[in-house]
């Protein structure tokens, strides 16, 4: 599995052909915008920062749209998504198992406590990709990160927030690289590692 990151919350999973793109930035947002074809499109919040699925409709591409709870089974990737409560607007997490892997999004979260319907089904994470910053706070997203006891955390958000939740986890520096490129078997013994994936 590749995984990109294009800003935001907007994160790119790929294995073989087939293609996942979370939170894509739509070309009505001030973010910059990535064009690729998806297979599956997963939408945790209706705003232009989460909701491009124009941006990665592409070629004989036209990706599956999740945009809210519920399960979803597509070409063997299996979704489930979770209500949680993202402020004025309706925030979705998504579990994902691809390839293999176990993904937690957990979107535009606005609080640091999950559903208990998303907290029993959230268990052996593999990735979770946090928030940090404008959503949720470093420390909340520390600990909420932490909580769920993913094999590796990817914190997506500013610098400087990135930065404060680094030094929550007593961390001056972690692991930073552009694609992150793994097997299931990689992830074994690895217990809440940081990675920063820049876009």
């Amino acid at each position: 599995m590749i995984l990109t990151y294009h800003g935001g919350d907007f994160v790119r999973a790929q294995s073989g052909d087939t293609i996942v793109a979370v939170n894509p930035i739509s070309k009505t947002s001030k973010l910059k915008t990535t064009k690729f074809g998806a297979d599956i499109a997963l939408i945790s919040e209706n705003n232009p920062d989460m909701n491009g699925i124009e941006e990665v409709t592409f070629g004989n591409k036209v990706p599956f749209v999740a945009n809210g709870p519920g399960e979803y089974e597509i070409k063997d990737i299996f979704v489930k998504g979770f209500f949680s409560n993202g402020g004025a607007k309706i925030n979705t997490i998504y579990s994902v198992l691809f390839d293999g892997i176990h993904l937690c999004f957990l979107g535009a979260l606005k609080e640091d406590a999950l559903s208990d319907e998303a907290v029993e089904s959230l268990t052996d994470i593999d990735i979770l990709f946090v928030p940090v910053g404008d959503t949720l706070a470093p420390s909340k997203a520390y600990k909420l990160a932490v909580s769920l006891e993913p094999k590796l955390i990817i914190p997506l958000g500013v610098d400087a927030s990135i930065k404060t939740f680094l030094k929550e986890a007593g961390e001056t520096a972690a692991e930073k690289t552009e694609k992150l490129t793994l097997k299931k078997k990689d992830l074994e013994g690895k217990e809440g590692d940081i990675i920063i994936l820049t876009s």
